[in-house]
């Protein structure tokens, strides 16, 4: 375990990961004010609107376990590069083509450079954290991505207003500059004889199993939302600028929360923010259908990203937790969040939009809703120890 939690080595690293999943996310997260005016370009269906918005989580699906195993083999600084050089290229791309399958391909090569980006981001902060403060880790991380969100919106509002081509093409200077960035930090890596198929026999009796749900879940409910969400509240007479205003509030306090979350995983055990998650997100979900203005829909939006954003980082710091048990290389444990991650959204934005065009928005939400009562119950009848929440406070 590395010694560096307050070396200035450490705190670079820490910006810097930060800033990677920053730039990641940001860029993820512009379609939701675009999603109107895309659907009213290219005549898109609800369900058309769901498979664009699922493509880049596809993408992270599909580049998840290669992500992790460059990880692995070559080093999570390299891995990282690998990731921002594929983010500039299809950023660009999406932003200068126009037709629906180009376009669709664009974000699926996004999400596959964005596996690539969390693989080696996680793996690098996780090695660098103490067992103690990886919840603080893991949760700063997933703040950093959540900030990019907040500004994602920024960027895709101001795409609907000077066209996508010119909002986009700044990706490319800034993947430049972390390349650059990224260079300048030390890594001490060894790479790993481990192999994909290692992963199987690596987290059994770990908890893993159970972790990597609980990064699915959120993201499902999240996959859900990011379809639904901004359909509906253009239907109750939002704007595209409403729109963003909305998600843009969500992301600020999903940003303050997470890492709020991470550090009570740390202190008093994961269970208790994930318990506090579920029940505030399975309430939230379950209300969307009730306001009959873009105001009162705006704020329940808001409340839940807030709820959703108390179990990602602890959930994910378990999961380190039980790679670690297991014996398993971080960037292994990263490619399974990942994994998680892009199974839940695609399947949330997929199956909502096809599900809510055929029995309303009611449905895919209340669908989502009881599947988090009973991973609720599942938790506090069967509760699981980490490594966290067995290691003394910080």
């Amino acid at each position: 375990m590395s010694a560096l939690s307050e070396s200035p080595v450490r705190r670079q690293l820490v910006l810097l990961v930060g800033a990677v999943v920053f730039v990641d996310t940001m860029f993820y997260a512009a379609i939701a004010p675009l999603l109107p005016t895309l659907a009213h370009q290219l005549h898109l269906s609800k369900l058309s609107a769901g498979v664009m918005t699922a493509c880049y989580p596809v993408g992270t699906f599909l580049g998840s376990l290669p992500g992790g195993l460059l990880t692995v083999r070559i080093g999570p600084k390299r891995t990282v590069y690998a990731g921002l050089a594929l983010l500039a290229g299809s950023t660009l791309a999406f932003g200068w083509l126009h037709n629906a399958p180009a376009l669709d391909v664009a974000r699926m090569a996004e999400g596959v450079g964005g596996a690539c980006s969390w693989a080696g981001a996680l793996a690098w902060i996780v090695v660098e954290s103490p067992a103690a403060q990886r919840g603080q880790a893991v949760g700063g991380t997933i703040g950093a991505a959540i900030g990019g969100a907040l500004f994602g919106p920024v960027i895709g509002t101001l795409a609907t207003a000077v066209g996508r081509g010119p909002a986009f093409s700044g990706v490319v200077v800034l993947a430049v500059l972390l390349i650059d960035q990224s260079r300048r930090v030390p890594l001490a890596h060894t790479p790993s004889a481990q192999r994909l198929r290692d992963i199987r026999g690596a987290l059994p009796g770990t908890g893993a199993v159970r972790a990597v749900w609980l990064v699915a879940l959120p993201s499902l409910a999240a996959g859900v939302l990011n379809v639904l969400g901004p359909l509906r509240l253009h239907r109750l007479g939002a704007a595209a600028v409403a729109i963003g205003a909305t998600y843009l509030v969500s992301s600020a306090v999903e940003a303050v929360l997470s890492p709020a979350a991470g550090r009570l995983a740390d202190r008093r055990g994961p269970l208790m923010p994930v318990k506090a998650g579920l029940a505030g997100t399975a309430v939230a979900l379950t209300c969307f259908t009730l306001p009959g203005s873009a105001l009162g829909l705006a704020a329940l939006v808001v409340v839940t990203g807030a709820v959703v954003a108390g179990f990602w980082a602890p959930a994910m710091a378990m999961l380190a937790d039980a790679a670690e048990l297991g014996g398993l290389e971080q960037g292994f444990a990263a490619a399974l969040a990942n994994m998680a991650w892009a199974a839940g959204q695609t399947i949330g934005a997929l199956a909502g939009g096809a599900i809510a065009k055929g029995a309303g928005d009611g449905v895919p939400m209340g669908v989502t809703a009881a599947l988090c009562v009973v991973t609720l119950l599942v938790v506090v009848t069967r509760p699981a120890r980490s490594v966290s929440s067995a290691a003394p406070p910080a």
